[in-house]
């Protein structure tokens, strides 16, 4: 069978920032995700590149800020904003 998933890397790490108040390290957000660190940072710069989220230093620290407002970027996805995935992807366990 072939290992593919519904959601991409960029939405698995936006969704652990989501999930965790924006207070992970790269190395944790890589360990969930199940890729390289390098690519976690590699996604980061992504996403704060187009404006999905900013980075700020807290001590020794990065923590990420999401933009909810933004769009996503596929066509078939307009008029809907990433907090709309987020809302509905970070719903508590029933």
């Amino acid at each position: 069978m072939s290992q593919w998933t519904f959601l991409t890397n960029h939405a698995q790490v936006l969704l652990c920032i989501a999930r965790n108040g924006g207070r992970m390290t790269a190395r944790e957000i890589a360990g969930i995700v199940g890729i390289t660190e390098r690519a976690v940072q590699r996604i980061l710069g992504d996403l704060e590149e187009v404006g999905y989220i900013s980075r700020f230093r807290d001590g020794r620290q990065n923590r990420y800020e999401i933009h909810p407002d933004l769009p996503m970027r596929h066509p078939l996805q307009r008029g809907r904003a990433i907090k709309d995935l987020l809302e509905l992807l970070t719903l508590p366990d029933r």
